[in-house]
């Protein structure tokens, strides 16, 4: 009934508009109060429109060509001839696009090869995109301000608003009440229904994460992760025509990246997702764009309908090839024995016309395969149990026993160990991984480690761990100078977790965040540690690092205790599962999918 009420009211609007009276002085004073409220928060938005564009010069540092294909009216965007430099470098060349409306796409590409400046050209228009498509790229923090997570999100849904208000009085006066684009505008502001903004607002927040008392917490005062989150509740709650996720599910839980799983399957406009988590691609995905070689590629399904696709298809290519290469090699070889007699020469040089035509329309190229990094942590010393080992201890940050985050927890890791800790965020698994390592101490109970355990620990922002200010090569000849000055030899260990060629000499701040994350590997292989602790180690990640990953953690023979949102990976590691909840540790009695589907379970939408 709200929405017959609110869609008539558009229309009447409609009609108002067209014949040119004026608006009512209660419409008036009411979209003034929409203005002065919206103010700082439009003067970011459009700060930050400018930040996708430029660089720290104030210039642009991408470079795009493309071509509108589709009609200017149409929700379906259809680009051709796509190109994308960034510094002078070709991320994409002549390749095509299409994003046609309902449709969900996984965006993959091996770390490095410009997902994310993709995704920044696309939110910048600096590809020819329709104007009335509206364009969200979720990339960044909310902005720090004296707004709770909630009234962010409502004050960011009030601006979406007025502004699809004022395209609808806009395209109504220029273009007239027949303009295709409208019935688009009249359905997205009878979505956006004012009157449900607080309880929809709060529904998403929560399946974020968010609880009843952080929910109120000023953006100010959260820390980068649940800004993030906040940012993710803005652009899932406007529910832009364009919505583009990088790596969305980086800052979550597993019990959020469940809820945004579900969320997701659910949204009817574009989506662009980045992520490394096949698992989660598989959930939400229609389609999947395969960024390669410099090219954009289509594929209809999921991510394991698109291996499978693509595995068939590579397996057709070269068995073209190999039927090419076998036709060339016969004509050469006739060409070669012909000699000198006239109607051989004929005969050769009729075929040397085929040879030239098929060069002319161009040769079938043998499949690329993709460059697979397989790395391994050396080899450690052995340790006879108890390795590490945590007896009735209890912790709090303010050292009240009010505080606890642990109370009477009794836990152990030994060189046989892989174990998962799962949860939702604020339970304490960060903080349990930082008492093994002794960077808190707990207030009563005992800790106890083996007198000659060495731990390696991979944190969750990889950048704690480097100095952005060098390149690969320099810090790790730098950390390690004792063991080589030879860039050379730097360039091996570097190289055998997949970083290579100018990633190696590139300034580590300009580097990707799976880039980085190599780094962090091939320290952690270089300080050889008995036990190690990754604090979600696949965050940035492509997807076949992540498989090498595990490989990696399976084949090492010291322990390893991880916390992680990917439940691929945990799959494939765990042997237990300890949920982290009500100040202690309880082991799951049952696989990481399980946890899964007890998770889904509990879902609201």
């Amino acid at each position: 009934m709200d929405r017959k009420i609110s869609s008539s009211k558009a229309k009447r609007e409609a009609k108002r508009l067209a014949s040119g009276k004026k608006p009512k002085k209660e419409r008036t004073s009411k979209k003034s109060a929409t203005i002065a409220e919206k103010s700082e928060a439009e003067i970011i938005n459009d700060l930050s429109n400018l930040d996708l564009q430029k660089d720290k010069h104030g210039l642009s540092d991408r470079v795009t060509t493309g071509v509108l294909d589709s009609l200017e009216t149409s929700r379906d965007i259809k680009l051709s001839s796509i190109s994308l430099l960034f510094h002078g470098k070709v991320l994409i060349s002549d390749s095509n696009l299409e994003l046609n409306f309902g449709r969900r796409y996984g965006l993959l590409g091996a770390n490095g090869c410009g997902k994310s400046t993709f995704l920044k050209s696309i939110a910048a228009r600096e590809f020819p995109i329709p104007e009335f498509i509206d364009i969200y790229l979720l990339n960044q923090p909310a902005i720090a301000s004296d707004f709770s997570a909630l009234d962010y999100v409502i004050n960011e849904a009030k601006l979406e608003l007025k502004r699809l208000e004022d395209l609808l009085e806009h395209t109504l006066i220029n273009d007239g009440p027949e303009s295709p684009i409208l019935d688009d505008l009249y359905e997205r502001i009878d979505d956006l229904d004012p009157s449900t903004f607080q309880s929809r607002a709060s529904v998403i927040l929560i399946g974020l994460g968010f609880n009843s008392k952080t929910i109120l917490k000023k953006t100010k005062d959260m820390s980068g992760g649940w800004k993030m989150r906040v940012a993710l509740a803005k652009a899932l709650f406007v529910q832009p025509t364009l919505l583009l996720l990088d790596d969305p599910t980086a800052h979550l839980d597993l019990e959020a990246c469940v809820w945004l799983e579900e969320y997701l399957k659910k949204f009817n406009k574009i989506l662009i997702l980045v992520s490394h988590s096949q698992d989660f691609l598989n959930g939400v995905c229609t389609n999947i764009i395969d960024m390669k070689l410099n090219k954009l590629s289509t594929f209809t399904g999921n991510y394991d309908t698109f291996v499978k696709t693509k595995n068939e298809l590579d397996t057709n290519q070269m068995k073209q090839y190999y039927k090419q290469q076998d036709e060339i090699n016969h004509i050469k070889k006739f060409i070669a024995s012909a000699g000198t007699y006239s109607n051989l020469v004929r005969q050769a040089k009729s075929r040397q016309k085929i040879l030239d035509k098929m060069e002319a329309d161009g040769l079938i190229q043998p499949v690329t395969q993709d460059k697979i990094f397989s790395f391994k942590f050396p080899e450690i010393e052995k340790l006879p149990p108890p390795v590490l080992s945590f007896d009735n201890i209890s912790f709090s940050y303010s050292g009240n026993a009010e505080d606890n985050l642990f109370k009477n927890l009794s836990f152990g890791v030994d060189m046989d160990s892989r174990i998962a800790l799962v949860g939702p965020n604020g339970v304490g698994k960060s903080t349990l991984l930082k008492l093994m390592t002794g960077k808190l101490q707990p207030q009563s109970g005992r800790i106890s480690k083996h007198t000659h355990l060495k731990i390696g620990v991979y944190s969750q922002h990889s950048a704690d761990q480097l100095d952005l200010s060098k390149n690969p090569l320099e810090f790790v000849r730098d950390k390690f100078s004792n063991i080589s000055q030879d860039f050379q030899y730097w360039r091996q260990q570097l190289g055998r977790f997949g970083l290579t060629g100018e990633g190696q000499t590139s300034i580590m701040a300009t580097l990707s965040e799976g880039q980085r994350s190599r780094v962090v590997f091939a320290l952690l292989a270089l300080e050889s540690p008995n036990i190690l602790l990754l604090d979600e180690p696949t965050n940035g990640l492509d997807i076949p690092t992540i498989d090498s990953l595990a490989e990696a953690i399976n084949s090492y023979n010291g322990g390893v205790c991880v916390v992680s949102h990917d439940f691929r990976l945990l799959n494939k590691i765990a042997k237990d599962i300890f949920v982290i909840e009500h100040k202690t540790a309880t082991k799951w009695e049952g696989s990481i999918l399980d946890y899964k589907k007890k998770l889904a379970k509990n879902i609201v939408l």
